[in-house]
C-alpha cells in the first residue's frame, strides 16, 4: 500500500494532451515498443536540433546520463569531482557510483547557481593538495542558467572538462542559446516533475560524436559488433524504451508552450507576493520550472508552508544542501553557508502549466496571510 501524501494541487504535475496520446497509439500500432525504434532515433533528432548538440542518447534518466557522461571521463576510485552544494543528491550520487569523491562548491546570491569565484578558489585548493579536479558540474538550478560564459572560462583555464546538468531547465537560454549544449557534455531529464516528460527518462547531449558512439555502447551492456554476445568491459542498461520516446516526441512540440505557461505563473506570483524570487540575470532566460521564494525568516516559511500543507496544496522547502547531509559528511566543502540559508527561508511555490487562476488567487491568499 503506498504512503504517498495525496494533493488535490501538486508542486509540478506531469501535462500532457491529445498530441502525446496520437504518438503513442501509433508507436503501439507500429509495435516498436522496446527496446529501440523509430520513435526513439526521432526523438534524439529532436533533442540535438532544440539544444543544438551534435549527438544525443535517451536514457532511461538524468541520473544515468550523469554516471555515463563521469564514465566517458574516465572518473574513478580516488578522482574528485566538483558539484553545487545546493542541488538534488541525483546530481552526485554518480560521483559516488564511480568511487570518486564530491567536492562541493557554495552558490552565487545572483542566481542561486554555482559561484564563479567560489569555484576556482575551490580548484585552487585542491590543487595545492595534488588533487586536480576530474571533472566540473554545473547545475541550472530550478531552471535559472548558470553563469556558462565564466563557469567555462575557468574550466578551459584549469584544463578540466564541463558538465551541464540541465536536468530542471529544458528550455531556458544563456545569451540566446539553449542549455544543455553549451559544456563539453550536458544532462537532461525527462521525469514526471519536469517541465515536459516522458514518464521517467532522460538524455546525455554531447558535441564529440565519437564520444556520442561510445555512450551508447556503454548505455547498451558494452556489446561488442559481434554475431553473438561478446564484452569486455561492464556495461549498463540504460537506454530510454522507444515507447517513452513517443511520449517525448509528442511533449517536444507543446514544449515552447510550456516555457511559457510556467513563465506566466511566475510573474503571476511576483506581481501579487512581496517576496525575494530567485534572480535572473539579464543575459539568461529562466523556464521557470518552478517558482522558488524566500521568506523574511524561517519562521514564516514554515507557517506558510504548513498553511498550504493543510490545505492540499503541495510546496517543497529549497534543496538541503548536500555538504550538510551524513551521506556527504567526509566530502570537502568551500563556501559561506549560503545554501543553508536558501534551505532556511526558501519555499518552492506549485508551478505545473496547467495551473489555473483561481488555484493560483487561492495559493496566493494562503501566503498573504502568513506575511
Amino acid at each position: 500500500m503506498s504512503t504517498q501524501k495525496m494533493y488535490r494541487v501538486y508542486l509540478s504535475p506531469p501535462h500532457l494532451g491529445h498530441i502525446e496520446k496520437t504518438q503513442v497509439l501509433d508507436t503501439l500500432a507500429q509495435n516498436w515498443i522496446a527496446p529501440v525504434g523509430p520513435q526513439l532515433d526521432a526523438f534524439e533528432r529532436q533533442l540535438c536540433e532544440y539544444t543544438q548538440a551534435s549527438a544525443a542518447v535517451a536514457l532511461q534518466s538524468g541520473t544515468a546520463a550523469i554516471h555515463l557522461a563521469l564514465r566517458l571521463l574516465d572518473v574513478g576510485a580516488g578522482d574528485e569531482v566538483i558539484c553545487p552544494t545546493n542541488t538534488f543528491v541525483a546530481t552526485a550520487n554518480p560521483i559516488l557510483y564511480q568511487g570518486g569523491t564530491p567536492v562541493f562548491v557554495e552558490s552565487e546570491a545572483a542566481s542561486w547557481n554555482i559561484c564563479p569565484d567560489t569555484l576556482e578558489q575551490a580548484i585552487k585548493a585542491r590543487q595545492k593538495r595534488g588533487k586536480k579536479p576530474k571533472a566540473i558540474l554545473v547545475v541550472h538550478l530550478y531552471g535559472q542558467p548558470a553563469a556558462m560564459s565564466h563557469l567555462r572560462a575557468i574550466a578551459q583555464t584549469y584544463d578540466i572538462p564541463l558538465i551541464e546538468d540541465a536536468a530542471e531547465a529544458l528550455g531556458a537560454t544563456y545569451e540566446g542559446n539553449p542549455v544543455g549544449a553549451l559544456g563539453d557534455m550536458g544532462i537532461l531529464s525527462f521525469n514526471g516533475n519536469k517541465i515536459i516528460t516522458t514518464g521517467g527518462g532522460g538524455a546525455l547531449l554531447l558535441n564529440d560524436k565519437t564520444l556520442a558512439q561510445r555512450a551508447l555502447y556503454l548505455a547498451t551492456q558494452a556489446r561488442l559488433p559481434a554475431p553473438y554476445y561478446l564484452h569486455e568491459e561492464p556495461g549498463y542498461n540504460y537506454r530510454m524504451s522507444n515507447l517513452l520516446a513517443a511520449v517525448g516526441l509528442g511533449q517536444m512540440e507543446v514544449l515552447a508552450e510550456r516555457v511559457r505557461q510556467r513563465q506566466a505563473i511566475k510573474a503571476f506570483y511576483q506581481a501579487a507576493l512581496p517576496l525575494r524570487f530567485q534572480p535572473q540575470p539579464k543575459n539568461t532566460v529562466s523556464n521557470a520550472w518552478l517558482s522558488c521564494v524566500r521568506f523574511a525568516n524561517a519562521a514564516i516559511r514554515a507557517k506558510a508552508e504548513q498553511t498550504l500543507l493543510a490545505d492540499g496544496i503541495e510546496c517543497r522547502r529549497l534543496w538541503n544542501p548536500l555538504h550538510t547531509q551524513p551521506l556527504f559528511a567526509q566530502a570537502p566543502y568551500y563556501g559561506d553557508g549560503f545554501s543553508e540559508k536558501l534551505f532556511e527561508d526558501g519555499l518552492a511555490l506549485p508551478s505545473g502549466s496547467a495551473l489555473s487562476k483561481e488555484t493560483l488567487e487561492e495559493i496566493i491568499e494562503h501566503i498573504q496571510r502568513c506575511l
